[in-house]
């Protein structure tokens, strides 16, 4: 039954998905005498905690309740309240948490806090599928850096596009929904200049029932973007950053800014360097990234190693020929010993597609 109550609290953290940055996304269910009579989970940063929803909803019954959530309690002041007070004040008595909060702040006190009131704590219910949920916050508040994802679509032969440029579309449209999805769920999204000059994207969220545009990321380290490039013309709430280097024109990085753009000199070597501009967006606020480059922008984001994760949707194509290119660019590894290496896969199917998703070893911040 306790594996039944926290998967039902994982259901309810998943809803608000892209909704809570940089706070993770929290479930919790409050159980009597075999019965709900409480639930709710963050909608988003700045209102209730998951557990003050359900024990609102629950009331007086939360007295002498089981209450199983899917992060630690948190014990500390933020825009709201401490947590782990609330259910002492409530009259809980027994708690079942599927991980504990890495953040700082909280790191095992909101457990402690809640045994020392005499209340019975459970943790580790279901903490694999609880640290995949919030890989994304795990990653930010332990290393201040945004986790990244890196997302292609790909034909089974390994390429993104003819040997002409020509890439729309390769993926069906479960896949390109998808991958609307992903830009929904993830704070930002990155670029190269190459694939701006060629496509004009828009760069927006379009899921099926509308989504949140993502903060556009262009790498542009000589500021080349044309003027009326859609990422800097079209309407959204979400605002456009120029990632460049101080080799660009001063003159066009006063034009851009002009035009309403943001423009970060990240360094000043010829290309931007990813590392320090995962730094940079760490330290505003933004907790995830997804990189939809061409080859050389991932070629660039696997030698930073700055990929958390991979998302190649792959096509039953096969397109051929040796000038058409692949996902990743660059020079590459000489020895197959120094791939980089992928775990976790799993793979499913998107008709008439399938999706690979995997992490890479080396991310250390995304193994449990």
């Amino acid at each position: 039954m306790d594996k039944k109550y926290m998967e039902f609290a994982l259901e309810l953290a998943a809803r608000a998905r892209g909704r809570t940055s940089p706070n993770p996304m929290v479930g919790a269910v409050v159980v009597k005498e075999g019965k709900i009579v409480g639930s709710g989970y963050h909608l988003k940063a700045g209102t209730p905690h998951a557990e003050i929803h359900a024990l609102n909803e629950a009331g007086e019954d939360a007295r002498g309740a089981d209450l199983y959530v899917t992060l630690e309690p948190c014990c500390h002041h933020g825009r709201t309240g401490p947590c782990a007070t609330a259910v002492i004040n409530a009259g809980v008595a027994r708690v079942v948490t599927a991980m504990a909060d890495p953040n700082p702040l909280v790191a095992g006190e909101g457990i402690r806090q809640l045994k020392a009131s005499g209340i019975e704590v459970t943790s580790g219910l279901m903490e694999r599928e609880a640290f995949e949920l919030n890989e994304v916050f795990i990653k930010y508040i332990t290393t201040r850096r945004p986790f990244v994802i890196a997302k292609a679509a790909l034909s089974i032969d390994g390429k993104i596009a003819t040997h002409s440029g020509k890439s729309q579309w390769i993926t069906g449209e479960k896949a390109r929904a998808y991958g609307h999805q992903l830009r929904d769920w993830y704070d930002a999204i990155i670029a190269g200049i190459g694939t701006v000059l060629a496509d004009d994207p828009s760069l927006t969220a379009r899921p099926p029932g509308g989504g949140r545009d993502p903060v556009r990321i262009i790498l542009d380290s000589r500021a080349r973007i044309p003027l009326n490039a859609r990422v800097l013309t079209q309407q959204s709430e979400a605002p456009t950053l120029i990632a460049s280097t101080c080799g660009a024109p001063p003159e066009k990085v006063a034009a851009l800014r002009q035009a309403g753009a943001e423009v970060l000199i990240v360094n000043d070597g010829p290309k931007v360097d990813l590392g320090e501009l995962m730094k940079i967006l760490g330290g505003r606020g933004i907790a995830s990234v997804l990189i939809e480059g061409g080859a050389g922008v991932h070629g660039s984001a696997f030698s930073a190693q700055i990929v958390d994760k991979v998302a190649w949707f792959i096509a039953p194509k096969i397109i051929g020929g040796r000038d058409a290119p692949g996902p990743v660019g660059g020079i590459g590894v000489e020895n197959l010993s120094e791939a980089a290496e992928l775990e976790r896969v799993k793979v499913r199917h998107l008709d008439p597609d399938l999706l690979v998703e995997g992490y890479l070893k080396y991310s250390r911040s995304t193994n449990l």
